[in-house]
């Protein structure tokens, strides 16, 4: 066992004092230690329940003769974070939570990992490090909360961001606003449609390192207390059996992955994850890659806030097993691939059903024939961008209109709040990027002004920044490369023409390229943002969007 490093042999008296310090006895320090990462906080709903998970699978681990030691992770609300100072923090957390499950487990020759995580940056920053470790480990979140109601109007935080732009227009009165405040989000979990904590834990499942229900099971369901003891008691086998998240983590689960991703319709923020979660399991992903993915997928779920349907509804229907077992019948997933069942994906689906083909359409009746997200490329952005094609209405799918320029998602807000931008406007937001940014903030507040004011059929919005999976409408985030690095989004000025293709992945800035030369040659890298502490380093570390906003080697 990896964990007779620290606990082993004469030598290592004293190490066996200090875990006798903790109360641990000689049966529990000679048996597996398995860490237990719980990024529990009171800070983040979806987080707030963890301690319940925790405690099952340490129930879990012990029932199948391990010694569960629980460590802490930490985690930032992104909903709470947005359009402020704590945004910049948001996708910069997703190294610090990975870097620090490393330092604790090798740290503390862990045998084995049971990973709690449930929100945005959190999932893919704990199967990052998962990878990068390679030991015996396996994901279990805390599941999604579910929809608030109004009458019969359901409810999510989308629906509240939106409001304010509703109130800001006149379309509604802040009595109203604050029903939604008060109803939208009833209690623990993941915010309840597919934005990007569901998407991840949803798209775990795929990659095989997470229980079959990983996804989709409500936080507030015996279900999830139940999946979490199993997963306690999987880890074991998986340690006694030698299976690592290498030999899971593997090209064609990736694959897999995407695939789905293209049925769900997830969050565009998976473009940035499933890469950086590739590179540490030593698999290259790109962008073309995707697109390629995309055009065999058909797209299956309109999830919130893509459509009417919520991660409840998906659950109730089957769950992200009878979206596979609906690719499967087109022969589009790998099905050979070990999971952390101890069996294959195939294996997996082999008794799921689809219990409402209103919420995952069959195969032969999909939304759409091709993916729920979009790779764009063109001048603007030579190194691709990405869209939820999914939640773009059909006449926004292809786009041309002038250019109203901002630099920061500040100015933009002001601007839409004020009454200045337009139908038929294409809203830039730049160096908001990884490195511009620092921390490539999410847009959620301004898509969410202009769906609230009844704009977002009629106005287009591209970034260097990103977009959360909250977000619907023409919003084209990751545009790459960056401003800050000198990317074309830098060098396009108020009224230039921006033409859009969802369609057929293009994006344009209808200006000749020796013009766009001339600017290039005036243009000046701007001052950074911010000159000390962890943004800072994170700014002068990170790679583009196109690449998961990894940090250099």
């Amino acid at each position: 066992m990896r964990s007779d490093l620290a606990k082993s042999g004469v030598e290592k008296a004293p190490h066996r004092s200090l875990f006798k310090a903790m109360g641990y006895t000689n049966e529990e320090i000679k048996q597996p230690l398995v860490g237990i990462v719980n990024s529990k906080s009171e800070i983040i709903p979806g987080h707030m329940h963890l301690n319940t998970i925790a405690e099952a699978v340490k129930a879990g681990v012990r029932m199948a003769g391990g010694t569960p030691v629980e460590v802490p992770a930490i985690g930032v609300c992104d909903g709470i974070a947005m359009g402020h100072i704590g945004m910049h923090y948001s996708l910069a957390s997703r190294e610090l939570i990975a870097d620090s499950i490393e330092t604790l487990a090798m740290a503390h020759s862990f045998d084995a990992l049971v990973l709690i995580p449930n929100c945005d940056k959190i999932v893919p920053a704990m199967l990052m490090a998962a990878a990068r470790i390679n030991i015996p480990a396996i994901v279990v979140s805390g599941g999604a909360m579910l929809p608030g109601k109004i009458e019969e109007k359901r409810l999510s935080l989308t629906d509240v961001f939106e409001a304010v732009g509703a109130v800001k227009s006149g379309k509604m009165t802040e009595e109203e606003l604050y029903q939604y405040e008060e109803t939208a989000c009833p209690g623990c979990g993941s915010c309840s449609g597919m934005f990007t904590a569901n998407s991840m834990n949803c798209l775990t499942e795929v990659l095989g390192m997470g229980l079959p229900g990983n996804g989709t099971v409500p936080a507030v369901y015996a279900e999830r207390i139940r999946l979490a003891k199993k997963a306690g008691m999987m880890v074991m086998k998986l340690l006694k059996n030698s299976i690592r998240p290498r030999d899971i983590m593997t090209k064609e689960a990736f694959y897999n992955a995407l695939t789905v991703d293209m049925a769900l319709g997830c969050s565009t923020n998976s473009m940035l994850h499933l890469p950086a979660i590739a590179h540490e399991a030593g698999v290259e992903l790109n962008l073309e890659i995707a697109n390629e993915i995309s055009e065999r997928t058909p797209n299956l779920c309109k999830l919130a806030p893509a459509g009417p349907h919520f991660i409840v509804d998906l659950y109730e229907a089957g769950g992200v097993q009878a979206v596979m077992k609906e690719l499967s019948k087109k022969n589009l997933l790998n099905l050979s691939l070990i999971t952390v069942t101890g069996k294959t994906l195939g294996e997996n689906i082999a008794s799921a059903v689809n219990r409402n083909p209103n919420v995952i359409r069959p195969i032969d009746n999909p939304y759409s024939k091709t993916g729920g997200i979009a790779v764009l490329k063109g001048n603007l952005a030579p190194d691709g961008c990405v869209v939820k094609r999914s939640a773009v209405a059909e006449e926004m799918l292809q786009h041309r209109g002038p250019a109203r320029v901002f630099n920061s998602e500040e100015e933009v807000i002001e601007a839409i709040f004020s009454g200045r931008i337009n139908k038929g406007d294409v809203v830039v937001i730049r160096y908001e990027g990884p490195k511009g940014g620092p921390g490539m903030r999410e847009m959620l507040a301004p898509t969410s002004a202009l769906a609230g004011m009844g704009l977002d059929k009629d106005v287009a919005l591209i970034t260097d920044g990103r977009f959360s999976g909250a977000t619907r409408g023409a919003s084209i985030g990751h545009i790459s490369p960056e401003a800050a690095e000198g990317g074309s989004i830098a060098l396009v000025e108020e009224g230039d023409i921006i033409s859009i293709d969802m369609i057929n992945g293009t994006i344009e800035l209808e200006v000749s390229d020796e013009e766009l030369k001339r600017r290039k040659e005036k243009w000046q890298a701007p001052e950074p943002k911010v000159k000390s502490g962890y943004l800072a380093r994170y700014a002068k570390l990170v790679t583009s969007a196109s690449t998961g906003a990894i940090l250099k080697n």
